[in-house]
Formats: C-alpha cells, sequence, structure tokens
C-alpha cells in the first residue's frame, strides 16, 4: 500500500507560520443505480431539486483573530471589489453505501444509509457589484492533510478568478478540518498555532460547529451546492444569480471529489463540472465501514453528463500513482499532464504566506532549508488554462483540447539530456529551459517530496542552449505562442513568460 494516499498538498493556502431530501430532512428511501439526468439547458428550473436544503447563518465575525482561517491575503478584496465572508451552514447530512460492487471503471451505485445533524462552515468570495459576477461559482472541497484547512485551489487560481468576476465557496467538508483527529504531516517551520482544526485555533469563532463524520462530507458537499442554487433567508452570495456550479478539489480533496463525481453526483446531479486536480490512481473511502474495498485503480465515471477535467503534475504521476491510474479521455473525461509541474511550488509558498500575514505577522517559513531548491515550474499557469478550459466546456459545450502523455518506462518518467521530461504539456519552462524542473526531491521528506525540485543551469550549459539573448526570447515566445494555441496557456500567462524573458540575464 502506498504511503503516497495519505498525502497532498499540506502548505497551500497557510504555510506561514448527497443526499435526498426527505421527511427527517436527511435523505431518500432509494437512489437510483442511474445517473439523474443532466438536461437542464432548456428549463428555467435548476439542478438538484431533490438535495436537501440547508440552513445559513452569518456572516460570522469575532473570535481571537476577528478574520476566518484561510484568509484572503491583504489587500485582494480592494483591489478586486471583492468581499470575503464566511458563514456557518447547518442540516441533515446522508451517508452511502454501494449496491454492489465498486469497479474501477468508476461507475457506482449507491442507495442512502444513515442520517446525522451537522453544523460547518462555508468560506465565500464573490464580487461586491453583482454587475461583475460572471454566474459561475468554483466551489472548493478545503484540502485537510496537514490537519486543518487548506484552500490550494483558491491560491492558485485566485487571480484569474477575480479578474473575470466568479464567485468561490470553500468548504469544510471534512471532520479533521473542523476538530481534528485525522492523520496529518509535518510541516517544518511552521507555527503549531498555524497547523490547527478550526475549533482549536479560534474555540470562541468555531464554537458551534459539529461535524459528525467524513462519510457525511459527500452530501454535505451536494447541500453546500443545493444552499448555492436555492438560498433561503440567509443568502451567501447576496442574492447573486447562479448559473453553473463547477467543483473542485486538490490533492487528497481529489481523492473525496473522485467518489462524490462517482457516486454522489449521478443521485445529487447538482454540479455542472469537475476539476480534479492531482490525483492518485484511487478514490477516497466512500463511508466508514472498515469492510468495504475501494478499487485500486478508480477511474472517472464517464456517463453522467458533468464533464471533469483533471490535471496532473509530475509528482502525481510517479509518487502519487497516478501511472496506474491513467484513463483514456472521453466525450467527459479529459486528462492534462503538465511537464515540469510538481505537486507543490514556489507559487504555493507566495500564497500560503501572504494569506498567514493576514493574522500571524511575520512568521515566513522557508522550506529549502530542509528541501533545497524547490519547484518553479509551470503549475499554475496550465492550472489557469485548464480551469478556463472547463468553464468554456461546460458553459457552452466547447470541448477542452486533449494533450499527449508525459512518457514513461518501468514506472518512471523519461527524461532529455538536460534532467526534463518528455511530452506532456509543453510551456516556456521545458521547452526553452534555464533549469531542470522535476515533480521529485530526493531530500528525503515526505513533506519535501512534494515540492520537486530546481537545478539551474550552469552558465555553460546556457551559452550552448542559446546563441544570444535574443535567441533566447525567441525560444521562449515560440513556446509560449505554441501553447496558446494549442489551448494549454492563457494570453495573459504568455505576455507573463515573454515579458520575463526579455528581462532575464540569459544566457
Amino acid at each position: 500500500m502506498r504511503i503516497q494516499r495519505a498525502l497532498a498538498v499540506v502548505v497551500l493556502g497557510l504555510v506561514v507560520a448527497a443526499g435526498c431530501s426527505g421527511d427527517d430532512g436527511g435523505g431518500s428511501e432509494t437512489a437510483s443505480t442511474e445517473p439523474a439526468s443532466t438536461e437542464t439547458a432548456t428549463t428555467t428550473e435548476p439542478p438538484g431539486a431533490d438535495v436537501a436544503v440547508p440552513t445559513a447563518v452569518g456572516p460570522i465575525e469575532g473570535g481571537e483573530y476577528g478574520v476566518p482561517y484561510n484568509p484572503m491575503p491583504g489587500g485582494l478584496a480592494e483591489e478586486f471589489g471583492y468581499t470575503e465572508e464566511e458563514y456557518f451552514i447547518s442540516g441533515v447530512a446522508t451517508s452511502y453505501t454501494p449496491r454492489g460492487e465498486l469497479g474501477t471503471d468508476g461507475v457506482w451505485a449507491v442507495r442512502p444509509a444513515d442520517a446525522a445533524p451537522y453544523t460547518t462552515r462555508i468560506l465565500v468570495r464573490r464580487p461586491v457589484d453583482a454587475a461583475d459576477f460572471n454566474g459561475t461559482v468554483l466551489v472548493e472541497w478545503l484540502n485537510v492533510t496537514a490537519g486543518r484547512d487548506s484552500d490550494p485551489m483558491f491560491g492558485f487560481l485566485h487571480r484569474l478568478l477575480m479578474e473575470e468576476g466568479y464567485a468561490y465557496v470553500g468548504v469544510s467538508a471534512q471532520a479533521t478540518g473542523v476538530q481534528g483527529g485525522g492523520p496529518t504531516l509535518e510541516v517544518p517551520g511552521v507555527p503549531e498555532v498555524a497547523l490547527l482544526p478550526l475549533q482549536q485555533w479560534d474555540p470562541e469563532r468555531y464554537a458551534d460547529l459539529d461535524h459528525p463524520g467524513d462519510e457525511f462530507s459527500y452530501d454535505m458537499f451536494s447541500q453546500v451546492a443545493q444552499l448555492l442554487r436555492r438560498p433561503g433567508e440567509v443568502d451567501p452570495l447576496d442574492g447573486l444569480a447562479v448559473t453553473h456550479l463547477l467543483g473542485a478539489g486538490e490533492s487528497q480533496s481529489s481523492g473525496r471529489l473522485a467518489t462524490y463525481l462517482n457516486a454522489v453526483q449521478p443521485v445529487a446531479d447538482i454540479y455542472d463540472g469537475f476539476l480534479v486536480h492531482s490525483r492518485g490512481a484511487e478514490a477516497a473511502p466512500l463511508n466508514a465501514d472498515p469492510n468495504l474495498v475501494m478499487p485500486e485503480p478508480a477511474n472517472l465515471r464517464t456517463d453522467i453528463g458533468a464533464p471533469a477535467l483533471q490535471f496532473e503534475s509530475e509528482t502525481d504521476l510517479v509518487f502519487l500513482g497516478h501511472l496506474d491510474g491513467r484513463q483514456d479521455d472521453s466525450d467527459s473525461v479529459v486528462t492534462w499532464e503538465v511537464a515540469g509541474a510538481a505537486h507543490a511550488d514556489a507559487s504555493t509558498l507566495v500564497y500560503g504566506r501572504a494569506s498567514g500575514e493576514v493574522w500571524l505577522p511575520g512568521s515566513n517559513a522557508d522550506p529549502t532549508a530542509q528541501c533545497g531548491t524547490i519547484n518553479d515550474g509551470p503549475q499554475a499557469p496550465v492550472l489557469r488554462a485548464t480551469f478556463s478550459a472547463l468553464d468554456a466546456w461546460v458553459v457552452d459545450g466547447t470541448p477542452p483540447p486533449t494533450s499527449g502523455d508525459i512518457e514513461s518506462e518501468g514506472g518512471e518518467l523519461v527524461r532529455d539530456d538536460l534532467g526534463n521530461v518528455v511530452g506532456g504539456i509543453r510551456t516556456p519552462p521545458v521547452d526553452a529551459p534555464v533549469s531542470a524542473l522535476r515533480g521529485d526531491n530526493s531530500s528525503g521528506s515526505v513533506f519535501c517530496s512534494l515540492f520537486g525540485t530546481e537545478t539551474p543551469f550552469t552558465r555553460a550549459q546556457l551559452a550552448e542552449l542559446y546563441t544570444d539573448h535574443d535567441d533566447y526570447v525567441a525560444e521562449v515566445t515560440a513556446s509560449a505562442d505554441a501553447a496558446v494555441e494549442a489551448g494549454f496557456l492563457l494570453p495573459a500567462d504568455r505576455d507573463s513568460f515573454v515579458a520575463d524573458a526579455e528581462t532575464a540575464h540569459v544566457p
């Protein structure tokens, strides 16, 4: 059994310091073994009518720090005209049990099992001016690998989201993030207070939260979507008209999202599409039954009408084992494999430090003392293109481009003479390189293994690669233009790559 199954991004967001409605508010008596209809485009009724509607309280204020856990970095709200608010949501959630075997194809039939009351929190970031809202909400399943919530999807995507008028909702879906008790991964150099679950981090602010267990997390994720589509007296989106909901999760959360997509989305029919970021070959347990056997590998099912776009870095392919879970692209599931990208990288640290500075100034953890150089590759730019491609796929039916696989042999990735992988999605950092970018790390630390490595080229290597500075800029420009043409980079990120090349001292 791989040690990687317990892993996920551990510093994303803070490196500083479902069921159907019934008389009882829980699940219905039965759940169809067939996917629910997704033919909603010609009707005004939003999907997911059978999902229970929770209640909301908020915005939440007060507590020891006066801000929610995982706050937006300072200045972002003012820069983009956004607001950040926290709400508590309560309801009765349903767990699920399989109807028959759970196969590797992901076509899983389930039925409701137990029901339990819950109160959890959501973190809402939205345009202040309703006219700036584009109609789409990204709903992130918050990551809990380090024993507390983190918001890696927002960390990677926040500028794109806010520039283009998306709303964002982060969901504390799992018990570990709310009250602790789950497995954790040591994060070197980070103050202990920065790694606490909500109720330990700020007991006053989060005293009312009550999580019944992760088997209920899937229905809770559905009910958050229902609250956004059919709000009650308290509307966390303050009247914004929602047209599309995109579910997203990174690493540990992507395993939960895979199980949600395979087992619960066909019943709930509440999300319009999914961004599955950095997943291994497996899916998370459906419930708490110790005798439940989850298949290995677990593909994403392709028959539910809500498309899924998967993003895989080099780390995910080998260290997290996604090589064993590759599936062919289809009309509803497409996977992008990104050369030169690591599971976590330098951009992770930049966002995490800025978020933590809001409530714990001056604590700037630096893992390089333990890890050595860490990856500063193209993950964030390509992930922005991934999200834009998913949005276009959902909103207007434009399918995303398909990427070639990163080449592998015997369970290892094939590399060129410079140390960069062959194949996959190509961008300037690997086509016009100034360093070798890898998704692995030889320090021996599990934590560092998530951050990969970067080995800068010597002057002699650079001189051999590029005749002069203009030659280097030309190669960067050609690679960036090709990536935009292929659909793997957005024009703004193309311009950033070229601008950086023009000011770089290369060769």
